[in-house]
This record gives structure tokens, sequence and C-alpha cells, in this order.
């Protein structure tokens, strides 16, 4: 592939390493300030909140000032805002630092995704984003090492080591990335004007499409799922009487199955499911992983659920995406799954409310096993949602195929 999606890619494996402090937000605000679950939700929400129109002014900024600058103004304020949770003293400038970060947080995306959209013919698109998800993986399997070391010394130390990576990559991509260029010389961002205004005024009009809508519905309940996992997981040990700060081994165990997992995707008979039956596996797995939380009461037994349900996460990520570019014409590959990754947006709103509220009320035995049926439902209605959208399309290459 070009060098400039592998430059990407390797920047974000570099900011994945450290993006590990957000899962512990919680934590911190209710050993440091004595908050209660409630209130410590509502601020993860409030940050969740903010990322939607970050990814909205990421398009519009790309536009204006160029992607290069966004990409490297939306990584400085993540940083700067890191830096404010660390060193915040009250919860109500915790609160405010959470939401300058949600609004920094999706600057990066819109002209990341455009760039990787422009160097790549539409039959690569895909495995390149694949690549970009597989450098997550790879910079998680260190950021959980990292987390269970630092959290059990001081959690606002999450936060600054994860502001120093997002500035060690804002600085790799200043130095690596092309320049940009004269403001009637740099192109419309792919997902920026679309996906902030609705339907946009070119041909290329995401939000009209009802298969995108289905597909955007039921990747909203897929995000809300890994997003209770993220955020509820350090809370669950602590109810266990375990070291919430080991939820970092955990991470680290997904990533690693992650990776472990990409070459059975190529397996004959796995590859050659069609997409409905691949997703309600993957769907099913992480149900199956998710009731293993449930019963769970050791660190093994929560380390062989995570890896059960990670096995399900690589099912329906590395088909998920293909889905969404067979519904795109040409020429609108990038804007169709940028308005897909809006789902995450929504889900960062709900997942920390949510969570917090089935695990204060109800228990963590009756959060994982609600998030398990959850699951369930989605592995039925896979073949009723995915099914009509793909029965017909024309598959274009690399785009039913597992992601890298």
């Amino acid at each position: 592939m070009p060098r400039t999606v592998w430059i990407l890619v390797a920047a974000r494996a570099v900011n994945r390493l450290g993006a590990f402090s957000l899962p512990f937000l919680t934590v911190l605000i209710g050993t440091e300030f004595g908050a209660g679950t409630t209130t410590a939700g509502l601020v993860s929400a409030g940050f969740g909140l903010a990322t939607i129109p970050s990814r909205v002014a990421g398009g519009r900024l790309a536009g204006r000032i160029g992607r290069r600058r966004t990409i490297v103004l939306g990584l400085v304020g993540c940083a700067l805002a890191q830096l404010g949770i660390a060193a915040a003293g009250s919860l109500a400038a915790v609160a405010v630092f959470a939401v300058l970060l949600g609004l920094s947080f999706e600057l990066y995306e819109p002209p990341s995704q455009a760039l990787i959209a422009d160097a790549v013919g539409p039959a690569d698109r895909v495995r390149a984003y694949g690549a970009l998800n597989a450098a997550l993986a790879v910079g998680g399997t260190g950021s959980g090492l990292i987390a269970a070391g630092l959290g059990r010394w001081d959690l606002r130390w999450l936060f600054v080591v994860d502001a120093l990576t997002c500035l060690a990559c804002a600085l790799t991509l200043r130095l690596a990335l092309p320049a940009d260029g004269p403001r009637g010389q740099r192109g419309v961002p792919d997902d920026g004007h679309d996906v902030g205004n609705g339907d946009g005024d070119g041909p290329v009009r995401p939000w009209r499409d009802r298969g995108l809508w289905a597909m955007f519905a039921s990747g909203t309940a897929f995000a809300l799922v890994s997003l209770h996992i993220v955020m509820a997981l350090p809370l669950t040990l602590g109810h266990r009487g375990l070291e919430p700060a080991d939820a970092g081994l955990l991470f680290t165990a997904s990533a690693v199955t992650v990776v472990a997992a990409q070459p059975a995707l190529r397996l004959r008979r796995l590859a050659a499911l069609p997409d409905p039956a691949a997703m309600a596996l993957g769907y099913a797995l992480l149900a199956a992983g998710l009731a293993g939380y449930a019963a769970a009461r050791t660190l093994p037994a929560f380390l062989a659920a995570t890896a059960v349900l990670s096995v399900g996460e690589v099912l329906v990520l590395g088909r998920v995406l293909g889905v969404v570019v067979c519904l795109a014409p040409p020429g609108g590959t990038d804007r169709y799954l940028a308005a897909y990754g809006i789902s995450w947006g929504v889900a960062t709103v709900a997942a920390p409310v949510t969570a917090t509220q089935l695990l204060e009320r109800a228990g963590a035995g009756a959060l994982w096993a609600g998030t398990a049926v959850l699951c369930l439902a989605l592995a039925a209605a896979q073949p009723l949602v995915v099914g009509p959208l793909t029965k017909g399309l024309p598959v274009r290459p690399g785009a039913g195929a597992p992601a890298a």
C-alpha cells in the first residue's frame, strides 16, 4: 500500500499504545473525588456527546485549514485535555476537560479516512482500513500492560502518558504527511459535508439510504456492547473484589486474541461463510463471552471470557465494513464508512449511562447477562438485516473479505 497509508497506520499504533485512560475515567472520578457511579457515568456521557460534533468539525476543518493541520490540531487538543484531567483538582474541572477531550477526539477521523481513501483505489480500501484496525490491536497489546502498571501506582499518570503518545503521534504525522496545499487544492473531506448536514448536496447521500440506516442501527447496538466492555469492566472487577487496574491485562488479552485470530479468518470454511452467517456467529461468540463475565469471579475466568468475545468481535468487524462498502455507490465508499462511524458516537453517549445504571441498580451479573441477551438478539437479526442488503449486490474486490 502507499506510503501515506503506512504512515497513518504506524502513527495510529503509537497513539493506541497510550489510549488506555478512558476506561479508567469513571474509576478516577470515584476514587479521587468520591463521586457515585451515576455521576461518573454522566461525565463519561458528556465526553461521548462531545465526540459527535467533533467528527462533523473534523470534516469541515479539513476543508478549511487542510487535512494534516486538522489531524495535528485534534491530537494536540486531546493531549492538552488529557493533561487537564490529570491535573484537575475538582470534579467540575474533570467534567470540563472530559468534554474538551470529546470535542478534540474525533477531529482526527474524517481527514485520516479521506487521506486513506485518496491514497488507494476502491478495491484496496477495505484492506487499508483493515490494516488500520490491526494497528490498533497491536498497539492495544502494549497499552493494557502499561495501564495495569500505571493504574496500580496513580490513575492520573494514565492520562499523562496518553497525552504524551498523542503528542508523539501529532509530531510524527506533522513531519511525515504531505503538506496541505492551497485551500482551493485541498479537496472536500470525504465525510465532513454529508455527515454534518444529513444528506449533503452531492450525488452521494448516505443518510437517504435505508440499507445504511439498517446497518447504522445494528452497528449502534454493537458499539454499545463494545463500549460497555470498555467502560464497565474495570468497575466490575472492583465489584468482584479484584483490582480494577487488572482490566488493563484483560484489554491486552483481547488485543492479543484479535491479532492471533487474523490467520483463522482466512480458513476456507470460515471465509466462505456468507456475511449474515459470519456476523451471526460473531455475535453468538460475543454473547458467550459476556455470559462468562456475568459468572466470572476470578481473573483467569475473566481472561477466558475475554478471549471468546474477542474472537466474536473479530468476526463482526471483519465483515461489517465490507457490507457498508457494498452499499456505497461508486466514489462514496469513504462517506458511507464515515456515516456508519457515527454509530460509535451515539453509543459513546449512551454506554456510560446504561452501563453504570445497570451496574448500580441491578449488579454486575445482570449488566453482563443483559448485554449477552442483546448480542443474541443481534445474532438472530443478522439474516434479516444483512441478508437483504447483500443479496443481489455486486461484490467489489475485497469488499466482502475479512479485514486484515
